[in-house]
């Protein structure tokens, strides 16, 4: 029997530590499969000193090395990049970047699929627009009908990644740990879902460790996390300890029962 595989779309390098860094590890060590596809190499994503940017190429090249570094760590088979830039995935032609969508999951076949949530996580344009195509691009890939030269693939299972809001209220309330953005003149926060909307709860608490180290991997990105990467153990083991996901949809699992393996149902 083939090996179960499981495929990450994010938009940003550091994506795949920060937000599933410990889901992604866990996988890999049980033996499945793991693939990323990551829209874009992070260009615009310097938070040190303006003055010393290195600017949008030399910092794409040097964020795509640290990304590589990262998914060495968590046991990624692979890594492929798409070539947008920075913030502008919600710019990019629908009918371009789905269709190098439908191509990775035909190519990949995986039975389990993992982007942002609609609302990007705190409202993300790159985050919430890649969720939308990821969407459209799961659809299309099962579609024989759809023009892609290669064999059509249905996913088993799709999923979101989500904060709980027990998660979010500790770190922002013991931490002062908090993501915004300001979007055309608005605040937008952190979205924490509720308990009863999470529908899948991993144990990953054995793979804790492993997160700080592809975190340590994107080293131009330090200055922005604080003192994330030294967080004592009891902090470790409470944020990235768990993963929770939202089951988009499911051929294989379904009802209330939280589950506690993406992979339920497929087994």
């Amino acid at each position: 029997m083939s090996p179960l595989r499981l495929l990450a779309v994010f938009p940003h390098p550091d994506d795949e530590a920060l937000g599933l860094g410990p889901t992604l590890a866990k996988y890999a060590a049980e033996g499945v499969a793991t693939y990323l596809v990551c829209a874009t190499r992070g260009e615009r994503g310097w938070p040190g000193d303006p003055a010393q940017n290195p600017g949008l190429e030399a910092l794409g090249r040097l964020r795509e090395a640290e990304l590589q570094a990262a998914a060495r760590v968590l046991g990624l088979r692979e890594v492929a990049l798409l070539d947008y830039v920075d913030g502008d995935v919600g710019q990019a032609e629908p009918a371009r970047i789905i269709a190098q969508l439908v191509a990775q999951v035909r190519r990949v076949r995986p039975h389990v699929v993992i982007t942002f949530a609609p609302d990007g996580a705190y409202g993300h344009p790159d985050h919430i627009a890649l969720s939308q195509f990821t969407t459209a691009a799961l659809v299309c890939a099962a579609d024989a009908s759809y023009g892609d030269p290669q064999a059509p693939h249905r996913v088993s299972k799709f999923f979101y990644m989500v904060d709980a809001r027990p998660m979010v209220e500790y770190l922002q309330q013991e931490f002062g740990f908090d993501i915004r953005m300001t979007i055309d003149g608005a605040e937008w926060n952190w979205v924490a879902w509720e308990d009863w909307a999470v529908t899948t709860r991993l144990d990953t608490a054995d793979h804790r460790h492993t997160v700080v180290e592809a975190i340590r991997c994107h080293r131009s990105q330090l200055p922005s996390l604080g003192a994330m990467p030294d967080w004592p153990e009891a902090i470790q083991r409470r944020v990235w300890g768990h993963g929770t996901f939202y089951r988009a949809y499911s051929l294989a699992s379904g009802g209330r029962r939280v589950e506690t393996d993406l992979f339920e149902g497929l087994r």
